[in-house]
């Protein structure tokens, strides 16, 4: 029996071991994406500076690819369109702070997205505070771009004040504005 109560023993630990890893390198793939939109805002906000200063165009950019490529040839992100959403990406976020807090909470494909399919900054702020909320992949919250519920959160017109005391009118107001209700 003795080796029973071992057995079982080790598969738990084991479990809460692999358990521990597990977080562990969701931890550290969070942190790194951090570093990395941190540094895609300083490269567009640098790009940005210097194009304000210099009057550079285009050609720039597409040099500043090549050579960047070459530096660090193991590294991807560097191509020219690349560059030019980390200068839109620097453009539409000026305050590093609201880098920091959401935006780098989500991935840079996340970002691109919100970058060519929003209008305006709200409006991403709020798309990306509802991804981290969620958990939505890229393709999800490109679906609710695309069905605009940031256009239809809340914002359905009803009677639920006129007709229903108080707690429930805002009840049913708050259901109305789940995304998986009456889309």
């Amino acid at each position: 029996m003795p080796n029973i109560s071992i057995e079982v023993s080790y598969k738990e630990l084991l479990k809460d071991v692999k358990e521990k890893v597990r977080k562990a390198q969701v931890k550290a793939l969070v942190t790194v994406n951090q570093h990395l939109l941190i540094m895609y805002w300083e490269i567009g906000k640098l790009i940005l500076e210097r194009q304000e200063q210099h009057a550079w165009g285009s050609k720039v950019l597409e040099q500043l690819a090549i050579d960047l490529k070459k530096t660090f040839p193991d590294m991807q992100g560097f191509s020219r369109r690349n560059l030019l959403y980390m200068r839109k990406f620097a453009a539409e976020y000026p305050d590093l702070l609201i880098v920091q807090q959401v935006v780098a909470q989500i991935s840079w494909s996340h970002n691109i997205r919100l970058l060519d399919k929003c209008s305006n900054k709200e409006e991403r702020l709020w798309y990306a505070n509802k991804a981290l909320e969620h958990g939505w992949s890229r393709n999800v919250m490109v679906m609710q771009i695309e069905t605009s519920l940031y256009e239809r959160s809340g914002k359905a017109i009803t009677n639920f004040q006129e007709k229903l005391p108080s707690a429930q009118s805002d009840m049913a107001q708050q259901m109305m504005k789940d995304p998986y209700i009456f889309l």
